[in-house]
């Protein structure tokens, strides 16, 4: 009878399939092979091997110096000569490996005569349906982003408007002091979120655009927060966008019609519904309200401020997993993590999103995000 290839993941960097598998987090470069559920060695250098055997889930942790390591400048080599030799010693030459593994491992590995076998998906659908202990650790990681919000949005409450831009302590309010109130929000209860979005207009015109430099008055200033909990290594995920000053009629009516948007995708998700569904009745909401998609058949006037990405996406370990909310076919299933976020942009002007992330129950969706949606910074005290 031919044996199961065992499962051989090597870390690179923070690789959250290998952090799923073994608990173990590192940036170093590790070697964990899975023979069976309850026969699985996790392989670390020297000095990290007592915090490997206290905090890793794997039932053996061993130092590579014990077990044919060899010295290599080249160490992508390195660690596939030690992978192939551990295999070798349970009379294996087979494994299946992640699509995540970097190609220099994958053509080592093969130079060293294991037969590869690649997984894309692999950990897909037990990283999808989330524990209860796991949507613990995502509300809470929303909980700090909407501390971390509050206190932004507290800052730009507190502003000075001169000369159309927003002025604190004698000096310019720049999305970099924003974001660094943020993050010190974060780290201080033991999240963080390096990569933040704090973008005023116009620039906020492009979604994923992070924030730079003062801030405008009497413009949308997009807030988005993805924190990661230390320890949990689990997102939250948060966006919210305000104006200090006069509000414009146009953002005015671009928020309400992703207020609308945001309300009407939350009520049509529970298991079993297809996440284009829920993208395509936000589409049709935007739409309505006179604005336009990309998504074809919801492209709205050409002249119109658009939304230009998916309604929405999984959280977990990755601030983007499975499922999605777009124009592909995906059901649905309970115990999925997901953001809603419907969002309009138009060049020039700037953009206005809102973002709440919650769990698909067997009833719907439990919204883990309670901050209050509002466009006026006042609201957030």
């Amino acid at each position: 009878m031919e044996q199961t290839p065992a499962l051989l993941l090597i870390n690179a960097g923070e690789d959250s399939d290998f952090f799923y598998a073994t608990h173990f987090l590192t940036q170093d470069p590790a070697l964990y092979i899975r023979f069976g559920d309850e026969d699985n060695v996790l392989v670390l250098m020297t000095m990290e091997i007592e915090r490997g055997r206290q905090t890793s889930t794997a039932s053996k942790v061993v130092d590579r110096a014990e077990h044919g390591w060899r010295e290599d400048l080249d160490g992508y080599r390195a660690w596939a000569q030690l992978a192939a030799e551990l295999l070798g010693e349970r009379g294996q030459s087979r494994a299946r490996v992640s699509g995540r593994l970097p190609a220099a491992y994958y053509e080592e590995l093969r130079n060293a005569d294991v037969d590869l076998h690649l997984d894309k998906a692999l950990f897909v659908a037990q990283r999808r349906r989330k524990s209860a202990e796991e949507a613990d650790w995502i509300h809470a990681a929303q909980r700090a982003a909407e501390a971390a919000c509050a206190e932004i949005v507290n800052h730009l409450a507190a502003a000075e408007v001169k000369d159309g831009n927003l002025w604190a302590d004698g000096r310019p309010l720049t999305s970099e002091r924003l974001m660094a109130s943020g993050q010190a929000v974060l780290n201080q209860i033991g999240y963080s979120c390096d990569d933040m979005i704090v973008a005023g207009s116009p620039l906020c015109a492009m979604p994923h655009w992070r924030g730079e430099g003062p801030i405008l008055a009497n413009a949308p200033v997009i807030i988005d927060i993805f924190p990661r909990g230390r320890v949990s290594r689990y997102h939250g995920d948060l966006t919210r966008t305000v104006v200090v000053g006069e509000t414009g009629e146009e953002v005015r009516r671009m928020h309400q019609a992703c207020l609308e948007a945001l309300d009407v995708a939350i009520a049509a998700i529970r298991p079993g519904v297809n996440g284009r569904a829920v993208h395509e009745a936000a589409c049709e909401v935007l739409v309505g309200h006179g604005f336009g998609t990309a998504t074809p058949g919801f492209e709205g006037p050409p002249e119109a401020a658009k939304m230009i990405h998916s309604t929405g996406h999984g959280v977990g370990l990755d601030v983007h997993e499975l499922p999605v909310l777009r124009p592909v076919d995906m059901p649905l299933e309970e115990g999925d993590v997901i953001t809603v976020e419907p969002g309009l942009y138009k060049e020039g002007l700037g953009g206005v999103r809102v973002e709440d992330t919650g769990l698909v129950t067997a009833d719907g969706f439990s919204n883990f995000t309670s901050l209050t949606r509002s466009l006026d910074p006042k609201a957030y005290r």
